[in-house]
């Protein structure tokens, strides 16, 4: 069935996108005589190309065009996506199958705490795909504390959809005014944006912090605007499920090549069914793991692990390899660190060089511990740098940006995360 899929996609783009039309063109490969093995012949789509000839990805009139979206930039400069009545429609039946993993039902009131406009996709994705479940939503957008507690105990909500450090500057609101996070109406999480988990399905530092504060059930996601889908948790907590039907997934090495099930790999993902801005074998930049084994909720199909890295933010430190999540993994395990950034540039000699900036609040006398914890956990110990709390909480919680800004990347090519 997936590969009747991806024919049919294969067909459309093949007639209505320029891009592909012409890369198929110059690939000599004809759509209607390919055969499931020759898929990999196709090149790989990369984000430069989607960025660089943005237009001629679009498939359908511009009068067809209802909604206009742009990618999160975490990887460059934001890209613009456009959908159509039928992708919104594929949106909220993708958004509805990952409420119901996550064991969503119409009984249920979610409270939704990212923004719906701002040009974010996943903000209008919830609420479609809550309508479409026919469950109670709340609209409160991101931010303001004081009015999502308000809306907490004003409407009873059951669930959150929220970014992870977010719940975590939620409880700090709650504990600073007599507000019990573990004796609400909320009983789990819906969490966007940020690893809750490791490769091997526990949680991480900042899922144990939540878990520790809040006492809800945790559910995993990850998505893309490129992807207009979402991999969701189910109540097993062993992986984000596959949406089979709405997207087909490759895990490869460098070469390009297919990797091992359960071995780390990048994600490269074909869009099934959309009509607007339909992509085929794009990589994502994201290092994931494959899941093949049975799932403990009865589900059929294939697992992804959370994202483990991204291939470009690799950083080569003192002959160590390094992934930034590694780092914020390292840091938000050691007590008493809520806020932090890492920034890695390029040192007189043409090295990497790392740098991690705390809040100059941080009690000095503890340097001479957490710096052993930093090597045992990465075997290299990057330069501790101090900035004002102020100064370190806007540039982490920069209001231009939708999610939390954890790593720049100052290298010649560098970016923000």
């Amino acid at each position: 069935m997936t590969w009747e899929l991806i024919q049919q996609q294969l067909k459309y783009v093949e007639t209505n996108s320029v891009f592909y039309r012409e890369k198929f063109q110059q690939l000599g490969i004809s759509v209607d005589k390919l055969l499931p093995k020759d898929f990999t012949k196709f090149s790989i789509t990369t984000k430069e190309e989607l960025a660089t000839r943005n237009k001629d990805f679009i498939c359908v009139p511009k009068s067809e065009i209802i909604d206009y979206v742009t990618t999160s930039g975490t990887l460059g400069e934001p890209v613009t996506f456009a959908l159509n009545e039928a992708d919104l429609q594929r949106l909220a039946a993708n958004e509805e199958k990952s409420f119901q993993l996550a064991e969503v039902t119409l009984e249920d009131v979610v409270q939704i705490t990212t923004t719906l406009d701002r040009r974010f996709m996943a903000g209008m994705a919830y609420f479609l795909g809550l309508r479409k479940l026919g469950a109670g939503l709340v609209r409160v957008g991101s931010g303001v504390p004081e009015l999502q507690w308000d809306s907490i105990k004003r409407f009873q909500p059951t669930y959150l959809v929220a970014v992870p450090s977010f719940l975590i500057k939620l409880g700090k609101y709650a504990k600073d005014h007599g507000i019990d996070c573990k004796n609400t109406s909320i009983k789990a999480a819906i969490c966007i944006g940020e690893s809750l988990r490791d490769e091997n399905f526990k949680l991480n530092a900042l899922g144990k912090k939540i878990e520790e504060l809040w006492g809800i059930e945790l559910f995993s996601t990850y998505a893309s605007t490129e992807m207009s889908t979402a991999f969701t948790e189910c109540e097993a907590h062993e992986g984000n499920h596959i949406l089979e039907d709405l997207i087909y997934t490759e895990i490869v090495d460098e070469q390009g090549n297919l990797v091992k099930d359960g071995e780390v790999g990048e994600l490269v993902i074909t869009t099934l069914g959309i009509e607007t801005m339909p992509l085929v074998r794009y990589a994502t930049g994201d290092l994931v793991k494959k899941i093949t084994s049975p799932c403990k909720c009865g589900r059929q199909g294939a697992r992804l692990s959370s994202v483990l890295g991204r291939k470009k933010h690799l950083i080569k430190f003192k002959g160590t390899s390094i992934y930034p999540p590694q780092i914020t993994e390292a840091l938000a395990d050691w007590p008493g660190i809520d806020l932090h950034l890492v920034k890695v540039s390029t040192s007189e000699v043409g090295t990497d060089h790392l740098e991690v900036i705390l809040p100059n609040s941080f009690p000095k006398e503890e340097l001479a511990t957490l710096k052993p914890h930093l090597r045992a956990k990465l075997r290299v110990v990057p330069e501790i740098v101090f900035w004002e709390f102020e100064k370190l909480q806007q540039t982490v919680f920069n209001p231009k940006h939708r999610k939390p800004i954890r790593f720049i990347d100052e290298r010649t090519q560098g970016d923000k995360i």
